[in-house]
């Protein structure tokens, strides 16, 4: 891992506007930058690149970081790797700390795998160009389909020969590669967590075959460009009698087929330029479009389509075009995939080729202006072509055209935008034909009943968990905060937990001093006395982290408590500052929630500050504003135990046990005592009431 002094190197060289403007392009506003939004479907400038902060923010929503956090985003890298790229882009020399053992391996295994498919890649490409066989084989079959030779290259496609003489599996054992990274051990509870690139296997007789002997291949490429695995057609000679054309890599620690989308790579810059990105099913499609100039375009890989695969997509853009066959087959297969989207907020729209036609072969009938003119032509909204695509299948049937209007509905009802909800719903009853108000209705009741399977799952998930021995996360857990709007539709429970624009649902006191924790938490404040009864100096954090002990307080928020454990954990660190720290977080959702702590001062400043600089003011108003929100923190916490104990008194059963009634009561006469003193204290200067 990277140790400490490099990541500071690599924070303290980062400039904000540097690196968002490799991919934005920004305009001066005041002392900030502007421009769009590379995260969500953009029109107006809302993304804001604060220099002085260093720190970048959508206002519209959301999203947003300090560089490291911006580059894991846009980039879909792990906070280690975004620390190295920008590393490379600033050219500083990463120094990485001993890995314990089990790290160790698991980063060996890991980047052993990846290497191997760089080196298999260069294999196959090898075969592919420079043998007998490859070229009249492999190379003729590419021909053949009708691309050129600079699609070929672009995709780095390869061909493995069908050879016991000659095998990948015996050229890599030679160039020193190890035979458990060749094969693939698998984790029948996990695949995912399966060793190996399953670039070999073992046949009956215990000896090592190439798997993917005798096809023509396709590198699968992760968004950074990394090889995941591969796909392997057999050719079309061989096909006859053969099940499954192409084969894929197996399940492994990094490769899994439904995180990952053939061609994101090469076309995920042109996905953001043009904000669209083009689905289809399989590498030739893909290829097919390239070769006729459109490259925003990703294959699913003959899968259907994923969530995971989705939110991919939907980090580049919110709009896509589902291009399906033209036949009755391809559009019933792409039903669940278009739901999935529209569960996701993008805006879909669907594009029919000629019956018996896919991409490929529909590409290779038309040159590139003609096939663009048609993509550009015949691709419609998924409302207005479920609707007639109805009218054409019910032509006058009653049953069947109930039948069909409810599952537009069960489609409208995924939507989570409540406006675009009843901009569809509007459509679909004027392209139908129906009442609107009978459209509204029918989708609120699919919406609530989509709410309660969604809780029965829910707490089928806390039953299983609970069975297992697994303890329920904080944040999760079955949720209902749905709402029921006066043209009966139901907005979608909202399970977001605290996060930017979310600050002020939370307790206002912890707010307060999860403020002076972001902003001052490294500044001293007091001298205190450790266990000796020596004098030593308290910065903020400290203050703050004793006064919760000695009270047994703990934070109502998680991510507040998370703030507050890695604040003290770090607090004596010589050069540790707070706002940097978890400006810089690996997590979002901490990096995020600094930026609106620290940025949202107003309170902070106008009651205690005067609106002074931040080195104006001194530890003693530090002391004495913290003082006062520990106080104001304690005391909101004892009001709330006084009223609890009020309501508990009033039950008939707590009155009757005379006993259990004089507790409570000594309980009260004890809290109303604390909470005069805690009273006394704020005096005028109480926060919140």
């Amino acid at each position: 891992m990277i140790d400490r002094a490099t990541i500071d190197k690599i924070l303290d060289a980062a400039n904000i506007v540097d690196v968002v403007s490799d991919f934005v392009t920004l305009k001066r506003a005041g002392a900030n930058f502007k421009g769009l939004c590379p995260f969500h479907d953009d029109r107006t400038p809302s993304f804001t690149v604060s220099p002085a902060k260093n720190y970048c923010k959508c206002f519209a929503c959301g999203e947003g970081g300090s560089p490291v956090g911006f580059i894991m985003k846009h980039e879909q890298l792990s906070y280690p790797d975004a620390l190295r790229y920008l590393a490379r882009k600033y050219g500083i020399p990463v120094e990485e700390r001993e890995l314990t053992a089990e790290e160790m391996q698991s980063k060996n295994d890991r980047e052993s795998m990846l290497i191997l498919n760089e080196w298999a890649r260069d294999w196959f490409q090898h075969e592919l160009y420079d043998t007998p066989d490859g070229r009249a084989i492999g190379m003729a079959y590419f021909h053949s389909r009708g691309f050129r030779d600079d699609i070929i290259k672009k995709f780095q496609l390869g061909y493995c020969p069908n050879s016991r003489d000659h095998s990948l599996g015996a050229d890599a054992l030679k160039a020193g590669y190890q035979e458990k990274y060749l094969i693939n051990t698998i984790d029948e509870k996990n695949p995912q967590n399966s060793i190996g690139t399953g670039l070999c296997i073992r046949n009956e007789k215990g000896q090592l075959r190439d798997r993917f002997w005798g096809r023509v291949m396709w590198p699968i490429y992760t968004m950074s460009g990394r090889i995941a695995g591969f796909g392997g057609r057999v050719l079309d000679k061989a096909t006859k009698g053969v099940n499954v054309k192409y084969q894929n890599s197996p399940e492994s620690i990094i490769y899994s087929k439904r995180k990952e989308l053939f061609g994101l790579f090469q076309a995920k810059e042109a996905i953001r330029k043009q904000d669209l990105c083009y689905l289809v099913e399989g590498y030739t499609d893909v290829m097919a479009m390239h070769q006729n100039g459109v490259e925003n375009v990703v294959a699913s890989s003959g899968t259907a389509l994923t969530r995971d695969q989705i939110k991919l997509i939907h980090r580049m853009s919110s709009n896509i075009t589902v291009i399906f066959d033209g036949d009755e087959a391809g559009i019933h297969a792409s039903e669940r995939g278009i739901d999935m989207l529209l569960a996701e907020g993008m805006n879909v729209k669907l594009l029919l080729l000629p019956d018996g036609d896919d991409p490929d072969s529909f590409a290779r009938k038309h040159n590139a202006t003609e096939f663009q003119q048609y993509l550009a032509t015949h691709q419609v909204d998924f409302i207005q072509f479920k609707t007639s695509h109805i009218m054409e299948q019910a032509q006058g049937n009653p049953v069947k055209m109930r039948q069909l209007i409810g599952g537009i509905v069960e489609s409208i009802a995924l939507i989570p935008d409540e406006i675009s909800r009843m901009l569809y719903i509007r459509q679909a009853a004027q392209t139908l034909m129906v009442d609107e108000n009978q459209i509204i209705r029918a989708v609120g009741n699919q919406i609530a009943k989509n709410r309660d399977e969604l809780r029965k799952e829910q707490e089928r998930e806390l039953r299983r968990n609970a069975f297992n021995g697994k303890p329920m996360p904080e944040s999760e857990g079955p949720q209902d905060e749905s709402t029921e709007t006066e043209d009966n539709t139901i907005s979608p429970p909202q399970t977001t937990p605290i996060a930017t624009n979310q600050i002020s649902r939370t307790n206002s006191r912890e707010v307060l001093l999860m403020q002076m924790i972001i902003r001052y938490g490294e500044r001293f404040v007091c001298n205190g006395e450790d266990d000796s009864g020596n004098s030593v100096p308290l910065n903020l954090i400290q203050f703050v982290y004793y006064n919760l002990q000695v009270d047994q307080i703990t934070l109502e928020t998680p991510e507040f408590r998370t703030i507050m454990d890695e604040a003290i954990a770090h607090a004596d660190e010589k050069d540790f500052q707070a706002e940097k720290y978890f400006l810089n977080h690996e997590d979002s959702r901490i990096s995020n929630l600094a930026f609106e702590l620290g940025t949202d001062k107003e309170q902070l400043s106008k009651i205690h500050f005067q609106d002074k600089k931040e080195e104006d003011i001194s530890h003693a108003q530090l002391f004495e504003t913290t003082t006062h929100l520990l106080a104001d923190l304690k005391l909101s916490i004892v009001r709330k135990k006084i009223n609890q104990i009020l309501t508990e008194t009033k039950k008939s059963d707590i009155r009757k046990n005379k006993e259990t009634y004089r507790d409570l009561m000594c309980q009260f006469q004890e809290l109303k005592m604390i909470e005069r003193e805690l009273a006394k204290k704020c005096g005028d200067q109480v926060i919140m009431r």
